[in-house]
């Protein structure tokens, strides 16, 4: 399939629904707006919250993003390339800049050509290739955000539930690297990647849960996508300790939301915090965890990349759940 200079090729998700229904399509090319650029993107990263948009889930997503189908019916946030073109008040002279970033709108790096915010992109260092660059905003910057919510620091114990995942991988380096003491769980078969990142101890999850662990071992627990009673992750922590909750699953039509306002309830008056914390990157977490990436501090763990005429696999991969680290899908024109 060719493009010419007013289009671009996209996989298009028609109706919220599982990866089977993504379509290859050509469509117009975006055009930047004001404070806008349009990026070639030669890499985009799959995340957790792109096969939740997919299939519009939990429902509440859907007043935001669209009731029937999707507004923006091209996933992908996270997104590494070149600008080619600039909205109004954006200098010209950033044309060819090499960027990083996530995405304005909640999508659109499953696509050769794409529109951001100029605020939400940052040089790529000429050390960091493409794809490796693309894993880094939205996880990175996640894990970045809850081990401050958490007050990590040297001499903390911490543990992270998830430690496999793209934030939790993450999670673990960025705190062994701060000086903490870092203790995991994972699959069995992913405790030897999860040492190598730094975790001092490891523990396959279906084992040994939460449940398990001593009263008040830790400063901080780092509890991505759990399932966990919030009465056994508040147990875990010392008094003054703090148990950040990225995300989360649950049923029904508002998802984790019932969950996090419960560990709101449950902090008041409490030296045990539950802390919720939405997914989330910013541009000057992005650009420190880039360089860090370019001094080899950090290791962007990926475990697969697809080819762009792959990308339904890749959502389908990620859809499944249980992904190591990142997925990212090459993006060529």
């Amino acid at each position: 399939m060719t493009t010419d200079a007013a289009t671009t090729r996209a996989w298009i998700q028609p109706a919220y629904g599982g990866p089977e229904i993504l379509e290859q399509r050509t469509i117009d090319r975006p055009r930047p707006g004001k404070g806008e650029v349009l990026v070639r993107v030669r890499a985009t990263s799959l995340n957790s919250a792109d096969a939740k948009l997919l299939r519009g889930e939990p429902g509440v997503l859907r007043l935001g993003f669209g009731l029937r189908r999707p507004r923006n019916p091209v996933r992908g946030m996270d997104v590494a390339g070149t600008i080619v073109a600039v909205g109004e008040g954006v200098d010209g002279s950033h044309v060819g800049d090499e960027v990083v970033g996530e995405i304005s709108g909640g999508g659109g790096g499953l696509a050769t050509y794409a529109v951001t915010r100029f605020g939400r992109v940052v040089p790529r260092p000429a050390d960091v290739d493409p794809a490796t660059a693309a894993a880094v905003p939205l996880a990175g910057g996640t894990a970045w955000h809850a081990l401050r919510l958490a007050g990590v620091r040297a001499g903390s114990r911490v543990l992270v539930i998830g430690a496999s995942g793209g934030v939790g991988s993450f999670a673990v380096q960025l705190a062994a690297r701060s000086g903490a003491e870092v203790w995991a769980l994972c699959g069995e078969r992913n405790r030897a990647l999860v040492e190598r990142l730094g975790a001092t101890r490891t523990f396959d999850y279906r084992a040994t849960g939460p449940e398990t662990l001593p009263e008040g071992t830790f400063d901080a627990v780092i509890d991505i996508g759990g399932t966990a009673p919030l009465g056994v992750l508040q147990r875990l922590v010392r008094e003054g300790g703090s148990v950040v909750m990225v995300a989360g699953e649950g049923k029904g039509p508002f998802g984790p939301i019932g969950r996090m306002l419960r560990a709101v309830f449950r902090s008041i008056g409490s030296k045990r915090r539950l802390r919720p914390l939405a997914a989330r990157a910013s541009a000057s977490v992005t650009s420190m965890l880039l360089e860090k990436v370019a001094r080899g501090e950090l290791e962007p763990v990926i475990e697969r990349t697809f080819a762009f005429d792959e990308a339904r696999d890749a959502l389908a991969h990620v859809d499944a759940g249980h992904t190591v680290g990142k997925v990212v899908v090459r993006v060529e024109d």
